[in-house]
């Protein structure tokens, strides 16, 4: 007989797990610490599946299901947590991946992010952009920064997201949040027609297209403070990223205008900690000076990385800088910072020059 879900989810939320995963011929499984842990002994029928899917999947998200084959929503678990939910088919039966997103929004402290970042929360326009691969914790580093402007600026946020993950209450600040499908069609219209809301602060969950690229650099550039998420790895190649999505008649124009209007790119990654106590955030921090403004402008990107190494005065840091950090800190192996790293030869000499005057 089947965990009933309660008691699944119960369980994810006491153990912190991240994910949930329920497929057939398989027992539940629950991602913790980056690992895949079987939750039961008994394989799932598509009986289960399918009950599991009707008992939080609303008609609209039955229907959607059925005609295209998947559906994403977000569901609250009594007073617990939320959990935004993929729920797909597969070899023709029911499959669901739940992400768990606590109520309880982190702190800078908790998130490892000092003081400079911070104080880029209070400027008044800029495009702030979070990146980093599926699972990294960008929605969270959001979600904090979010919450830190709603409790201490007065300000109207709104967020276009797919599906609402955390929910905000009005603090300090008025919070709008939007979600796609239920709110507005997409993206970029709901940057369009958020213009005439009277924003300050926009939250774009993902820049999934050129147009909602076009429109958050519009909006950050007359404006307003833009906060949106990319999967991409370092301050560099997200630009790069941003400027070859656009055909190359508009780039030129495209990497002006991000040159402008870009304020900081905070990337990162969730590592293993040597102590098995769950993962640890490293990131590498980009602000954007007049001097990585020219360099975007120039075509120079491949240059941004020794201007964030020179840029600690700022609160810049390179990944490597973070990776090492941790390890001389006794937090991941060494075996962990390679594989975080975004210049694996270099990190390499820097780890023996620690060991050695460690051991000096």
């Amino acid at each position: 007989m089947a965990v009933p879900l309660d008691e699944l989810l119960e369980r994810i939320v006491k153990e912190d797990a991240s994910d949930l995963h329920i497929h057939t011929h398989r027992p539940p499984v629950m991602r913790l610490h980056g690992r895949l842990i079987d939750m039961d002994k008994v394989p799932l029928t598509p009986e289960d599946t399918s009950g599991y899917m009707k008992a939080i999947t609303s008609h609209e998200h039955q229907e959607e299901l059925a005609k295209v084959g998947s559906t994403d929503f977000g569901f609250a678990f009594k007073t617990l947590a939320r959990f935004r939910v993929a729920a797909y088919r597969q070899k023709g039966e029911i499959a669901l991946s739940l992400r768990l997103i606590p109520y309880k929004f982190l702190t800078f402290e908790q998130l490892g992010l000092g003081p400079k970042v911070i104080e880029l929360l209070d400027r008044p326009r800029g495009l702030f952009l979070v990146t980093g691969p599926t699972g990294s914790g960008k929605t969270t580093t959001l979600a904090t920064m979010l919450n830190f402007i709603n409790e201490n600026l007065d300000r109207h946020i709104i967020t276009i997201e797919d599906p609402i993950e955390y929910y905000h209450q009005h603090k300090k600040s008025i919070v709008s949040q939007r979600e796609l499908g239920v709110d507005l069609p997409d993206f970029s219209e709901g940057l369009r027609r958020g213009l005439r809301q009277d924003p300050d602060v926009f939250l774009v969950g993902e820049m999934r297209d050129t147009e909602t690229i076009r429109a958050a650099i519009t909006a950050a550039e007359t404006g307003h403070l833009v906060f949106a998420t990319l999967h991409t790895t370092g301050a560099a190649r997200t630009v790069d990223r941003i400027v070859e999505s656009f055909p190359i008649e508009e780039q030129e124009q495209i990497r002006v205008m991000l040159s402008v209007s870009i304020l900081a790119v905070v990337s990162q990654q969730l590592l293993p900690r040597i102590d098995k106590k769950g993962r640890i955030a490293v990131y590498e921090i980009m602000v954007a000076t007049s001097a990585i403004a020219n360099l975007i402008r120039e075509r120079k990107t491949y240059r941004i990385v020794s201007e964030i190494q020179t840029g600690m005065k700022y609160g810049m840091k390179t990944m490597d800088q973070s990776l090492l950090e941790a390890y001389q800190r006794g937090i991941i192996d060494k075996k962990t910072s390679l594989d975080g790293s975004y210049d694996v030869e270099q990190l390499e000499k820097r780890l023996k020059l620690s060991d050695t005057e460690t051991t000096a």
